[in-house]
């Protein structure tokens, strides 16, 4: 049932979109929103895909089964052996053929953070999109510190990228948040019939990705997503290292990690607009 993709046709010409989840295959909030939007839904205009994008991930419930799907949006001498040998290279090259034949794109994803607020991932090119889906805060910045993803690939060839966090990926309440901006994202590309959009949103945009050095990256404490941290600020320590804030931030999926090289945290900061 996974591998299955359904297209839905307006009767008027309009554009084409893409709407995937399960691009990490325990975030399963997108999931539970296309089997409650799907069966009912009748598009007015254009052409509608709704994907599963890494479906022998979301099998087993698993964020991924060889590599992260979700970082291998980008050139292949920026990737390793592993990625390129793995499932999920595969299923990106398969990807590509439906992203390519889109103007725009929404990724549904959930995060690891217990009490995580939902937000939204996209550069200044999506704010007519974002502007109308259901969430109160905008990120940009993940192109240039974390390239490889869905959203990205798309801004790459000239298209739109959202990718849309839902909140703590076991809370039922992302599901909601999944269904609701399903329909507004449908409102805003003209497949269905235009909805208001969010009177007021605010914006953050993320400057720093930290990597582990060494095997053993511990968080001097559990940090909320978007937690406002001073300058000077312990974060935690890398093998012997304490990792400290250079400025005024706000952090993002902190995490304890036990490998060199992994994605430790990032770092934000606010802005008046999506810019």
């Amino acid at each position: 049932m996974f591998e299955k993709i359904t297209q839905i046709t307006g009767k008027n010409v309009g554009p084409t979109s893409i709407i995937l989840a399960g691009v990490h295959g325990n975030e399963r909030c997108g999931i539970d929103a296309f089997k409650k939007i799907i069966p009912t839904l009748k598009i007015e205009a254009g052409d509608v895909f709704f994907i599963y994008g890494n479906p022998k991930a979301i099998e087993v419930n698993q964020r991924f089964t060889e590599a992260n799907l979700n970082r291998m949006f980008k050139n292949d001498d920026l990737l390793s052996d592993v990625e390129k040998n793995s499932y999920e290279y595969k299923r990106v090259q398969f990807l590509k053929t439906y992203l390519n034949q889109a103007g725009a794109l929404l990724d549904i994803h959930a995060s690891f953070t217990p009490n995580s607020k939902p937000f939204i991932i996209c550069e200044a090119n999506a704010k007519g999109i974002a502007e109308y889906l259901p969430v109160n805060m905008i990120v940009s910045g993940f192109d240039q510190v974390e390239p490889g993803g869905t959203d990205y690939y798309m801004n790459s060839i000239g298209k739109i990228g959202i990718c849309l966090e839902c909140g703590y990926l076991n809370d039922p309440k992302s599901a909601v948040i999944a269904k609701k901006s399903i329909i507004s994202f449908l409102e805003a590309r003209g497949h269905i019939s235009n909805n208001s959009k969010i009177s007021k949103q605010s914006y953050i945009k993320i400057y720093d990705l930290c990597f582990t050095k060494t095997n053993n990256f511990s968080l001097i404490k559990p940090f909320a997503d978007f937690e406002e941290i001073l300058s000077g600020q312990v974060i935690g320590t890398d093998g012997e290292e304490e990792i400290k804030t250079k400025k005024d931030s706000m952090i993002l999926f902190a995490q304890n990690k036990n490998k060199v090289g992994e994605e430790a945290f990032l770092l934000g900061e606010k802005k008046n607009s999506l810019a």
